[in-house]
């Protein structure tokens, strides 16, 4: 739900250098903390953005498809804005599995794809005329979103190749010629019980890309396969069951994301 008007966004991130010079988890944690101001209306985000070292800050929506161009002397981000649960045109992206051909030389979901194209004359025209290391972010939808966004600038005029792409609770976008396409470093983080994470399915073609980074049942970054995956969020459900939470809806939350990546910077840096 987009927020508004008088809000007190608590950020940790500052960029006073490039930011191909952070560590990997204080990249996630900067775009973490992006992706979910960019729920916010502009008239919060450019004063925050503006607080962690974004000087210039541009708002870019049509037909309920929503993004932020943000830029420094250093970098230049797209954040894309995710599922809004209010608006008829985020539901109907979600929940539209049909693959779509696309100029990528593979199958994207047609949903995402439509949202995309919304936005893309005007995103293209922006970032035709930037040179400056070009990164992508988004949460839900918008980790979907900013994931055709990246694919799209290899064939574009855009003369800044993305650095990197950072999603969080992004669904499968594409089947694997799409996946296999898409070659840049994307860092893809799932937590837990995430049901976006696992939607649309694989019998209908989709696949995930990317590194990813999972959020085990509290919270920590752990790497687990098969019936240790399995385990784990069988763990985690029981646990909010007990609390009588959906584990599966509340481990969406960007809120959580930023909380768990929080931590582990924290505890990369020894201070927790």
């Amino acid at each position: 739900m987009t927020r508004s008007a008088v809000a007190n966004v608590s950020v940790h991130s500052r960029i006073t250098s490039p930011i191909e010079k952070k560590s990997r988890l204080r990249q996630s944690l900067l775009f973490a903390e992006l992706a979910n101001l960019a729920y916010f209306d502009e008239i919060v985000v450019q004063p925050v953005a503006a607080s962690m070292g974004l000087s210039h800050c541009r708002f870019f929506e049509r037909d309920g498809a929503q993004a932020y161009v943000m830029s420094n002397d250093h970098d230049c981000i797209v954040v894309c804005r995710g599922t809004e649960t209010h608006d008829w045109n985020d539901l109907k992206a979600d929940v539209n599995a049909a693959t779509v051909f696309t100029e990528t030389l593979g199958k994207v979901h047609k949903g995402f794809s439509r949202e995309v194209d919304d936005l893309w004359p005007s995103l293209e025209d922006v970032l035709a005329e930037n040179t400056k290391p070009l990164w992508f972010c988004g949460h839900s939808l918008g980790g979907a979103m900013a994931t055709i966004c990246a694919g799209r600038c290899f064939l574009s005029e855009i003369k800044a190749p993305p650095k990197a792409l950072y999603t969080f609770g992004s669904p499968r976008v594409g089947d694997k010629q799409f996946v296999n396409f898409v070659r840049l470093e994307h860092i893809r983080w799932v937590n837990n019980n995430d049901i976006v994470t696992r939607v649309p399915p694989v019998w209908m073609g989709y696949r995930h890309c990317g590194t990813e980074m999972y959020l085990n049942n509290v919270g920590r970054l752990q790497a687990v396969n098969g019936w240790q995956r399995s385990y784990d969020r069988l763990k985690g459900f029981l646990k909010n069951l007990l609390r009588f939470k959906i584990d599966h809806l509340a481990d969406h939350s960007m809120e959580r994301y930023i909380e768990s990546i929080l931590c582990e910077v924290k505890l990369a840096d020894g201070s927790l």
